[in-house]
């Protein structure tokens, strides 16, 4: 099929001169932060529109912040209200513990919290063998989960982060990997818990866990998520925060400042960007013709609101493209792809959406035209 294209400026000449006594001005976004750091990355959770990077692609050790790829496999995977029996292997874990007990009796729910509050490195065993039937088998999960959310410089060796030399991500990956966990609600109010009561089998009083991750007291909108370290890996953080409807994810690795430096990079995100509507949803977009069909047109409409991360400087870079079918064959389904957009900062394409039939659209046939006679013969009868 035949496109015709109409491409539109974002200039929006009465908008601007409307807002332009409450839009602050354009300010140069500085190129670099003073990090302590190995690698570090700032991104935005919903595009994954990388806002700041140092070092992003080098291949360090995650350590305990490897729980979060722990935690969002089991929630896909598992039923937080089963009761784990855990294994003496579960049990008998170097490092950070909640003291799990061979044949303890506990559900997965409660294993998430000890897992993502406590760091619980023999939590994060009773997952794995609960949902992989086998570290080894949950690895191969945690493995595979990584390549489709796209980190493709990931390697796990095991659910919780300890030192192995075939255990290493990126600041990059690892925020792609936040903010895919960062998308699921029940993830979300595990690592914002500050405090959390959980079973505790064979006791007279309940397990108390405190969140390790400090920003949740200290940084207004933070939302998690996740602290680690290892002698090896050095301290490393990842955190997240949301204001005024933007949501970023903050990874520093090997960062003997962590707090401070987490601070720092959220604070940029928010002092520099800010979420601007390029598409509402409903927006009339144009119409395409339909041969064949019971109608001559379908009216075209974007499917989603569309918002990017922007500068002020940026916004005025935006244009949009749009690009619809000439014409479409009846039948059309609803949903049917009928054209796209692209949105462009400057010459780099930031995304390209579908642009899809809001209804139906039958063949006009004899069989359709007949009953059609028929419905309103029936009607006019019994009126």
């Amino acid at each position: 099929m035949k496109k015709r294209s109409t491409k539109i400026i974002w200039l929006l000449v009465a908008f601007l001169f409307t807002m332009s006594f409450v839009l602050p001005s354009a300010s140069a976004v500085p190129q670099d932060l003073e990090l302590d750091g190995a690698a570090a990355v700032l991104m935005e959770q919903g595009t994954n529109r990388v806002l700041y990077a140092q070092n992003e692609n080098e291949k360090l050790a995650p350590a305990s912040t490897t729980k979060v790829m722990t935690c969002i496999l089991a929630i896909e995977n598992g039923d937080l209200d089963k009761v784990v029996t855990v294994s003496k292997n579960a049990s008998g874990v170097e490092g950070s513990s909640i003291w799990l007990s061979q044949g303890e009796h506990i559900t997965l729910g409660d294993l998430l919290y000890g897992l993502m509050l406590s760091s619980g490195n023999d939590a994060a065993v009773a997952i794995a063998e609960e949902i992989g039937g086998s570290v080894d088998g949950f690895v191969e999960m945690m493995n595979n989960k990584a390549k489709e959310i796209g980190a493709l410089n990931t390697n796990f060796a095991n659910p919780n982060g300890l030192p192995d030399d075939n255990h290493y991500t990126t600041a990059y990956d690892l925020a792609l990997i936040c903010s895919y966990a960062m998308q699921n609600e029940t993830f979300r109010t595990i690592v914002s818990t500050e405090y959390k009561e959980i079973s505790w089998e064979g006791h007279e009083y309940l397990r108390v866990l405190k969140n390790k991750n400090k920003l949740l007291w200290q940084y207004d909108g933070c939302t998690g998520i996740k602290t680690g370290y290892t002698k090896s890996a050095g301290k490393c953080l990842t955190s997240a925060a949301c204001r005024d409807g933007m949501g970023l994810v903050a990874v520093v690795l090997n960062d003997g400042d962590l707090w401070e430096d987490c601070r720092d990079l959220l604070d940029y995100g928010f002092e520099n960007y800010k979420q601007y509507s390029i598409i509402n949803k409903n927006d009339y977009l144009g119409t395409v013709n339909v041969k064949n069909g019971t109608s001559k047109v379908i009216n075209a409409y974007a499917g989603e609101d569309i918002t990017y991360p922007l500068t002020d400087e940026e916004y005025g870079n935006i244009s949009v493209q749009i690009q619809l079918e000439d014409s479409v064959d009846a039948p059309v389904e609803a949903g049917r792809k009928v054209g796209e957009i692209t949105i462009k900062l400057g010459d780099e394409v930031l995304s390209i959406i579908p642009i899809t039939a809001k209804e139906a659209i039958p063949k006009n046939t004899f069989k359709y035209n007949l009953e059609k006679i028929l419905n309103i013969w029936y009607n006019h009868i019994y009126e």
